[in-house]
């Protein structure tokens, strides 16, 4: 380990918790000498002022730069307006970007946010409830980068004949007579889907956990009032549950689309965006450390921010709502 490294490690475990002492000591002799009317609103500026001014550093100045830089040319030197926005949404290529990113968003959505939904649903019914859903879950323990490598072995491809060690190629060449092995990452038709159903494999347990949360929070003597009027399994599903579920449905739908939106690891480690595979997380990336591009970096990168902002906002919304309700 170098001199340097254990100079910033010491800044780090013993320097930062010897400034916050002192900032707390010196903030309360101070307070102590206020007058007691304006004690209180003070003592909260002053313990309010170190996350303000993290706030200010970590989060507002980088926001204001990459907007900055997203309207200077790739050196970040000439100002160029609007050009790199143009580019965004009139070049072939990027445009292609930003339809895979539509794919990813509706059906990844859709189809985390329905088996999610049918599991939950499914699980409350059976007695080993809590193994089933650990089994769901277990893929949220595992790192996407993980996810992609053990998926990248399960579409394993090897030409006809030879041996396939990839298990999905092994399986239906076993169980399906005739069945010609096929190069799922490789096949521009099928490429785009493999990789989202590793997305929805990962987090159908999130969505199946906070989902089979809201179905436990709904009465049941509202479910048994409906059977015995007469409504069927459907129509208790469709008239009773899905409406008292939809604010649980709704926050987990908004989450899966913040993931979704800036989904880069699935991609960069099983097809690095080649092949008609690239989203925009993924090209924002070539084009900072790849294409030394900063303007049309930074201008993808305001993009998404623009996109996932009322996204989160609405989502914080509905928590706060949750939170006054409760």
């Amino acid at each position: 380990m170098s001199a340097r490294t254990i100079v910033m490690l010491a800044i780090a475990v013993i320097g930062v918790p010897l400034v916050l002492a002192g900032y707390i000591f010196l903030s309360e002799r101070l307070l102590g000498k206020a007058a007691k009317k304006q004690n209180s609103a003070a003592r909260a500026l002053f313990w309010l002022a170190p996350a303000i001014v993290l706030l200010l550093v970590f989060l507002v100045y980088p926001i204001v730069t990459t907007i900055v830089l997203s309207l200077k040319d790739a050196s970040s030197e000439g100002f160029v307006g609007v050009q790199n926005y143009a580019y965004i949404f009139t070049d072939k290529n990027m445009l292609l970007v930003l339809r895979n990113n539509g794919l990813w968003l509706v059906f990844f959505t859709l189809v985390t946010l329905t088996l999610g939904l049918l599991i939950a649903l499914l699980a409350d019914r059976v007695k080993y409830e809590a193994a089933a859903k650990a089994l769901i879950f277990l893929p949220m323990a595992i790192s996407f980068v993980a996810a992609g490598i053990i998926w990248k072995f399960m579409y394993d491809f090897q030409p006809a004949g030879a041996t396939q060690v990839g298990t999905i190629n092994a399986t239906l060449s076993a169980l399906v007579p005739g069945f010609k092995p096929k190069a799922w990452l490789f096949d521009t038709s099928t490429n785009n889907a493999a990789l989202i159903t590793v997305g929805v494999w990962m987090w159908t347990g999130f969505a199946m956990v906070i989902l089979s949360a809201g179905l436990k929070g709904i009465p049941v003597e509202l479910l048994e009032a409906a059977r015995i009027d007469g409504a069927s399994e459907f129509q208790v599903l469709h008239r009773v549950t899905l409406p008292l579920l939809a604010p649980t449905l709704t926050v987990v739908a908004t989450t899966l689309i913040i993931d979704v939106l800036k989904i880069f690891d699935v991609v960069y480690v099983m097809t690095n965006g080649n092949l008609g595979t690239e989203v925009i997380a993924n090209r924002m990336y070539k084009e900072m450390f790849n294409y030394n591009n900063y303007g049309r970096a930074s201008a993808l990168a305001v993009l998404l921010l623009i996109v996932i902002a009322p996204v989160m906002a609405m989502n914080l919304k509905r928590f706060k709502q949750g939170g006054t309700n409760g």
